[in-house]
């Protein structure tokens, strides 16, 4: 194999190797979000950020738009199966189009580094708090 060859084969087997990891990773963020009814950024974010590479603030904006096809097909089963408590849906609704805003705004302005750090305690005291 001539160095070209080398050269060519190397970049196909990096972008077969970074397509298969987009594939997992949306595999797993898609049962994420499916199975607890939510939470497949608190995997896309981090799976983006550290196993793909990109800026946390590309991470979290992509997941944003990733996680909408997701959250419609899983919620159109949580209707078809009558899981939903409409009673609630749009009080709570308005206030998650409100924070969404506020926070894509926000996300704009903040340095990745503390993005990360708020990102990460976050998590961790969501998943302190499901413990107990």
């Amino acid at each position: 194999m001539n160095i070209f060859q080398k050269s060519w084969y190397n970049n196909i087997m990096k972008k077969t190797k970074q397509k298969f990891l987009e594939v997992i990773g949306g595999i797993f963020t898609g049962f994420a979000n499916g199975f607890f009814g939510g939470g497949g950024g608190m995997i896309s974010v981090p799976f983006m950020t550290y196993a793909l590479k990109k800026e946390p603030k590309k991470s979290h904006a992509t997941t944003m738009l990733v996680i909408l096809p997701i959250t419609v097909f899983s919620a159109s089963t949580y209707i078809l199966k009558g899981s939903i408590d409409w009673s609630i849906t749009w009080q709570t609704a308005v206030g998650v189009l409100l924070g969404g805003v506020v926070g894509a705004l926000i996300l704009k302005k903040i340095p990745n580094k503390i993005l990360t750090y708020v990102f990460g305690l976050v998590m961790i005291v969501a998943g302190v708090r499901m413990c107990f």
